[in-house]
């Protein structure tokens, strides 16, 4: 694999990470009972799995076989979508036309979950709950507060960090 997309992605980050709250007028107790609801009836769907955090996420796509993960450490390449339960969507890289790149610590919880899980070549739909996402403060006025967030991403690539811990144990002194 070729790597030179990395040298750009240090300076290259878009509004994954909080960054303030934004105020929608919008119920957040009512937000937080539909996003329960909704993440209750939809653990129930065919193919959906969720971890023992809460995300819930289904298998689009695998990628090969023996291909890497990436840790919270490396840069990661992806295509992505973002939207809320109704469909509206809130950012795309697709529709960019341009992979977003980043490390998997600086996104939301629910995806630095979820990429250390994938595989270079998966794609996976994602329904990040509330608590792994923006939560009660929202995200400026397209994600209203305790939003359940649906995101389609497929791996591209990872830039493995130097000492990232991959396999590496802890020193006891």
């Amino acid at each position: 694999m070729r790597f030179g997309w990395a040298s750009v992605a240090v300076a290259a980050t878009l509004g994954l990470t909080a960054c303030g709250a934004g105020d929608t007028g919008v119920d957040a107790e009512a937000n937080a009972r539909a996003a329960a609801f909704f993440l209750e009836s939809n653990a129930k769907e065919e193919g959906v799995q969720t971890t023992e955090s809460g995300l819930q996420y289904k298998v689009v796509q695998s990628g090969p076989s023996g291909a890497v993960s990436p840790d919270r450490n490396d840069l990661v390449r992806v295509d992505y979508e973002g939207s809320l339960t109704d469909g509206t969507v809130f950012d795309s890289s697709f529709s960019r036309g341009q992979p977003y790149v980043t490390t998997a610590e600086q996104v939301v919880p629910g995806w630095t979950e979820a990429l250390q899980r994938m595989k270079v070549g998966d794609e996976w739909i994602l329904y990040v709950p509330p608590a792994l996402g923006y939560g009660e403060q929202g995200q400026g006025t397209d994600i209203p507060p305790n939003s359940v967030l649906v995101f389609r991403i497929k791996l591209l690539d990872v830039a493995p960090v130097p000492g990232g811990g991959r396999g590496v144990g802890l020193a006891a002194g």
